[in-house]
């Protein structure tokens, strides 16, 4: 893991938590459900809070929900925040959206040469509806994830991977030829509709089941109505924050015994190469 000094990883953290208190201020006044996930979730389960090492605040929301929120930063927001999506910027590969603070700079490694803003931000997911018939699922899933990963192959030659040395080498010489060839083979705006086309198949039927499809590994982040619903309110960092109605079960059906805390060598966060605060 990537180490921070801790000041700064405290200072990187409140700024976040300072984001997710205007979010939730838009989220009360206008009826909109959100509801924290991942790191977040478990964070504030075991330690009532950021986990200590973690550099990030994830957020979900249904699609319609999504859409909306996005639409109030945009419209009335836009003086300190920057909406950071696919849809707005063709360089951004990830099909999450990043509410980035404005006069702040938050730029991976991985990240560097790409265009869009990048700075300190808050990570909003989009949970698509999915049908109740496994195979349609199944095949919605698993064609929404791939050309998901197409995408950011195609503007990351040289995505985070888990190995090191040679290996490591020659992985990234592969993605490196890969990503070339698709530049050459997919035009940005064939990639995106592919994978919009796919994500909207059942957003006009009321499946009651739901799902982001673009985690590292296809098929983790799947919710019934039952699971979300209703959301309740637990505090994280102080701030009452809404979460899945069985998070717990969510969390262990995903994690394992997420409340045992990792051993060093497991615990990641997405420390950046260049990390600038705002000046006010």
């Amino acid at each position: 893991m990537a180490q921070y000094d801790p000041e700064v990883l405290r200072k990187l953290q409140l700024c976040e938590l300072e984001i997710l208190q205007d979010f939730i201020k838009i989220c009360e006044e206008n009826n909109i459900n959100y509801f924290a996930l991942a790191g977040t979730a478990i964070g504030t389960l075991r330690h009532g809070g950021f986990i200590p090492w973690d550099d990030d605040i994830d957020l979900g929301l249904l699609y319609d929900d999504y859409v909306k929120v996005l639409e109030i930063f945009k419209r009335d927001y836009s003086d300190k925040y920057t909406v950071v999506c696919a849809e707005e910027y063709k360089s951004f590969p990830l099909m999450n959206t990043h509410i980035v603070l404005n006069g702040s700079r938050f730029v991976e490694r991985c990240n560097k040469h790409l265009d869009h803003p990048q700075g300190i931000f808050l990570d909003l997911f989009p949970f698509y509806n999915v049908p109740e018939d496994p195979k349609k699922h199944k095949k919605q899933a698993k064609t929404a994830w791939f050309w998901g990963k197409v995408l950011i192959l195609r503007y990351m030659p040289f995505p985070n991977i888990p190995y090191k040395g040679v290996k490591g080498k020659i992985v990234h010489m592969a993605t490196a030829v890969c990503s070339l060839l698709l530049k050459v083979i997919f035009s940005r705006k064939f990639l995106y509709n592919k994978i919009m086309k796919e994500c909207m198949r059942y957003q006009n039927e009321d499946t009651g089941k739901y799902e982001f499809f673009f985690d590292p590994v296809n098929g983790k982040s799947i919710y019934t109505k039952e699971d979300l619903f209703p959301l309740k309110k637990l505090s994280f960092e102080g701030v009452m924050v809404s979460f899945p109605n069985k998070v717990e079960e969510r969390l262990y059906a995903r994690y394992g015994d997420f409340m045992q805390v990792p051993p060093p060598e497991k615990r990641t966060n997405h420390r950046p190469l260049i990390l600038e605060f705002p000046t006010k």
